[in-house]
Parts: structure tokens; sequence; C-alpha cells
């Protein structure tokens, strides 16, 4: 099979924070073993628990799983009313760009809970803590969660039926070996959502190893609505990749769009390999289902 390479119970909180803006409506959560994937307007989550107290000895072997490390900066939150440390792992790719990659290492009563969050965009401290809260006190309802089994997917107000052959690489990040891949979120408004597109795309263009050889403006008609997407082709060659060498592609090519679809605000980007199995219409079957080139 092919991948595409690139890519915190505790008593109530001291302080509520509100839901100013009916975040959970566009949340989307998947359990995958014993770790749970969520995303929402472009923002990556994943809460992992372990059975661990919260003391040097046990955080020691916790931390370095997630590859933290004593030099990273640490600091703690007051406000959630609980002990914890706050690790920033973020990372700088451009001076307008830069990758939040936050963990909070939680004392969770009888364990250790981590909740990370990665994003590109402005760092939401207010979110973070709301979030927090929300998992703490388990006002996160069921119906945000999906089926760990890929045979559909919900995009966007629309069920699309896939078969069996596709896995999640991620919440709302569906590949399907030979048909390729396509991750998406659901945003507060369309300047958040393109502003999404547009950092995948910068990390896509300024990350190490492979290279953007070209890009282009492409008009495309997605979910029946004609729009404008940025596509870019990346060329694989020079990526240190055992799945990418086993794949045995030399280019990725990759579509970001954002648009309005059935009154929600979303952000996609759909990639495929050079030699994934591809259609008349210039896709393959995972990006037909949403997607078409116009003539």
């Amino acid at each position: 099979m092919k991948q595409v390479a690139i890519f915190l119970l505790f008593s109530i909180c001291s302080i509520t924070y509100s839901q100013n803006d009916n975040y959970i409506d566009r949340l989307q959560a998947v359990i995958n073993s014993n770790a749970i994937f969520y995303n929402v307007d472009g923002i990556d989550i994943t809460s992992k628990s372990f059975n661990s107290k919260f003391n040097e000895k046990d955080l020691k072997k916790i931390l370095r799983t997630y590859k933290i490390k004593n030099k990273d900066p640490k600091s703690t939150d007051s406000q959630l009313g609980l002990n914890n440390y706050v690790y920033d792992k973020s990372e700088t790719f451009t001076d307008h760009l830069k990758l939040n990659v936050i963990y909070y290492v939680l004392d969770n009563t009888t364990k250790v809970t981590i909740i990370s969050f990665a994003y590109t965009k402005e760092r939401d401290l207010f979110f973070e803590r709301q979030f927090i809260n929300d998992f703490l006190t388990e006002q996160i309802p069921k119906e945000t969660f999906v089926s760990s089994t890929v045979d559909s997917i919900k995009f966007a107000g629309r069920k699309i039926s896939l078969g069996g052959n596709c896995r999640w690489m991620n919440v709302r990040n569906v590949q399907c070996p030979y048909y390729g891949q396509m991750n998406w979120s659901i945003h507060e408004d369309i300047e958040d959502a393109k502003e999404s597109v547009e950092h995948q795309f910068l990390i896509t263009k300024h990350k190490k190893g492979g290279k953007v050889i070209s890009e282009s403006s492409v008009p495309i008609i997605f979910e029946g609505k004609e729009t404008i997407a940025k596509s870019a082709v990346y060329d694989v060659t020079g990526v240190n990749s055992l799945l990418v060498g086993l794949s045995g592609a030399e280019t990725l090519t990759i579509y970001y769009v954002a648009e309005e679809l059935r009154g929600q605000f979303v952000s996609c980007v759909l990639s495929f390999w050079n030699n994934d199995e591809i259609n008349e219409s210039g896709l393959p079957a995972l990006l037909e289902e949403v997607m078409s080139l116009k003539d």
C-alpha cells in the first residue's frame, strides 16, 4: 500500500469557558486504539491517557514517546485548575508561517493525559483551554465521532461511500491506495478556510527533501460548484522515506481548494501519485468523488 508522505478526568476546571462560536458543530473525531484524534478549523488535536502518576519518573517515560526533551520550552497554565505542564514544540517555516505544536501534560486524577494541538494560524490560547475543559468535563458529544473503519465519509454534509479499501491517515484525512488521498476541515468562515489551504501549500513548498516543481491556478468543479484551486506538482525523488521509495512514485500532484459547501466553509487538499490509477478525467477515483477538472 502506498501512503502520502507529506504530512488529556479531573473535577470541573476552576474557570468556565463559553462555547463562543459553537466549534463543536464543526468538530469531528475518530478513536484509534487508545488515542483520540480530532479536527476543527484546520486544527489537528490528539488526546491520549496513560496509567501513570504525575511525577518526574513516570513523566520522563511518557514524554520520550512524544520526543519532548528537557530543552523544549515548558510552562504551566494556572487557569486550567489542575497540575499541568505545557510544552511548545512549534516550528517556523518562514517569517510569516509557523506550525504551532503544543502539548498539554495533565494530572488527570489517576492517570496522565496528554492533549496536543497542531495548527498554522496564530495560536489561540482561549480555544486550547476551552477544548481541554470540554474534554475533561465530557462535553464532546458522541455524534462527533466517526467509525475507525472507512467504508464511507461525511464530507461537508454529504455521505460518500468508498468501499473497504481506504483508511484514515488522520481524522478527516482519508487515503485510498492507488486512488488518491484527501484531507479537509470545516471552518468558522471562508477566510479561515482559505488561510488554511494557503498554509498547507506553504508547508509543502518549504518542506525539506522534496520540492515543488510547478504551481498554477486551475479551474475546477468542486462538489458541483465552479471555483479555482491552487495546483502544485511536488517532486518526491529527494524525500528520504521508505514509504516513498516502496511506492516507486516520482511526483505528487496536489490540489488546494477552499469553498462554501451546503452552508459549511471547507478547506480541502487532494493529492495523488504519478503512478496511481489515473482515469481519463486526469484524476484518480477518490478525487473524482468531489471534484473534476474544467475543460
